[in-house]
Parts: structure tokens; C-alpha cells; sequence
């Protein structure tokens, strides 16, 4: 098919990476718990493709730094002073479109993890997890993964909302097979080497798909797939 035309140059074949120098991924901390956010920083600039470009400690001051360091990716508290952090995120996006946002949550409560793959994030980490896990969670938000295990994926999916339908493009076949393997928890690599194509292709793809569905993430769109009807029974 022509829209799976391949180039694959300048992409790892395991990660799907771009090659080569690459700009680093800029981190915007937002918690109100100075010491961790801190030692997140520190743990971040540690890393040679991370940098920190500011901590906020309440969702006023991360609107105006979002606004003027423009991150690649929002590590957001769940609970912050001024508000509560998954429910401001499709305003927080609504200032910088390409932010990929994990929820830093001490709450592995489904209800929590639901609300926030509906509200646009990459997915979640535990403050019971170790620094070091948190850079590669910050890698994987900002290369497009979601941040969720298969497992986890399969338990939420059928708990996200359903009913609501609006208009936008229509999705091609492979766009729609494409979603249907995401629904499974497949990785880009995953579903590259399920359709035999570059990891390139399938970040095409998806990005189309979620153009076209209006989400910032592949789990919002999954939540987007699941509210309209858009996936197979499974």
C-alpha cells in the first residue's frame, strides 16, 4: 500500500530513535514537594539527552512556564495546591500542543489513572518508584510510548467512557489496524514488526490517527477510539 511507503533511514530499528545528535528532551517539574522535584531535576540534568528546564510548585506558575520554556514533556503531580493536576491537563496542553504530560501520582487508583488517560497524558509514574525509572519514563513520553503496561491497559480500557460521538476525519484501514494494535499494549517496535514495516511508518501512523481524533497521546487516543465506537470488541 502506498501510504506504508518506507523510507527507515536515520531511525534505530529497536527503539525507533532518531540517529545521530539530537536536541535534548526539555523536562518541565511541576510539584509542590520542593525536595523531590529537586532531586528530579538533579537526576534529569544528570543525563545526557534530559534537561530540566524549570520546577513549578502550582499549577498558576506552571501555566506561565509552560508558556515561556515550551518542554517536550510535563512531569505533572497529581495533587498540587491550587488545583488538581490530571484535571488541568487538556488546559495545559492547550498552551504548548506537543507537551507530552506523565502524571507523578502516589495514587495507583484506577479512577485516577482513568481520568488521566481521558485527559490527554502519556500515562503515569509511581512517587514510590525509584528516580532513575522516572528518566525512562521521561524518554518514553517524549519518543511517543505509553507509559502503561498491557496488563494495566487491558483492565482500563473497558472502564473509559463511551457514548459520546463527534466528527473528524475518517480513519484509513491501517489507521484503524494500527489502533486496534495499541488497544493490545503493543509498543511501536511491537506493531512495526507485526506489519512489517519501520518504526518511522508506524509513528506516522499514529500521529495521523491522533490528528484526526484530536488526542495528544496515543492513550487519549485509545480513550477517544473506546468513547466513539472506533475498536473492535475484544
Amino acid at each position: 500500500m502506498a501510504e506504508d511507503q518506507d523510507d527507515g533511514a536515520g531511525t534505530d530499528a529497536e527503539t525507533g530513535a532518531e540517529t545521530g545528535a539530537r536536541s535534548r528532551v526539555r523536562v518541565l517539574v511541576v510539584d509542590d514537594h520542593a525536595v523531590l522535584a529537586t532531586s528530579l531535576g538533579q537526576v534529569l540534568d544528570a543525563e545526557p539527552d534530559l534537561t530540566t528546564v524549570g520546577v513549578a510548585g502550582t499549577l498558576a506558575e506552571a501555566r506561565t512556564m509552560i508558556r515561556s520554556t515550551r518542554p517536550d514533556v510535563l512531569l505533572l503531580d497529581h495533587r498540587l495546591p491550587d488545583g488538581d493536576g490530571v484535571a488541568a491537563i487538556p488546559e495545559l496542553q492547550a498552551l504548548r500542543p506537543e507537551v507530552q504530560v506523565v502524571v507523578l501520582t502516589a495514587s495507583a487508583a484506577d479512577h485516577v489513572l482513568i481520568a488521566a488517560i481521558e485527559a490527554g497524558a502519556s500515562g503515569f509514574v509511581s512517587k514510590t518508584r525509584s528516580l532513575g525509572e522516572v528518566t525512562g519514563a521521561v524518554r518514553a513520553a517524549a519518543s511517543g510510548e505509553a507509559l502503561i503496561s498491557p496488563e494495566m491497559l487491558a483492565r482500563l480500557l473497558p472502564r473509559l467512557s463511551r457514548g459520546s460521538q463527534r466528527q473528524h476525519q475518517e480513519l484509513t484501514e491501517r489507521e484503524r489496524e494500527v489502533l486496534g494494535l495499541l488497544a493490545g499494549g503493543l509498543t511501536n517496535a511491537a506493531i512495526a514488526a507485526e506489519l512489517v514495516v519501520s518504526v518511522h511508518t508506524v509513528r506516522n501512523h499514529i500521529a495521523n490517527l491522533s490528528a484526526k481524533l484530536g488526542a495528544h497521546s496515543k492513550l487519549e487516543a485509545l480513550s477517544i477510539a473506546v468513547r466513539e465506537g472506533l475498536l473492535p470488541d475484544r
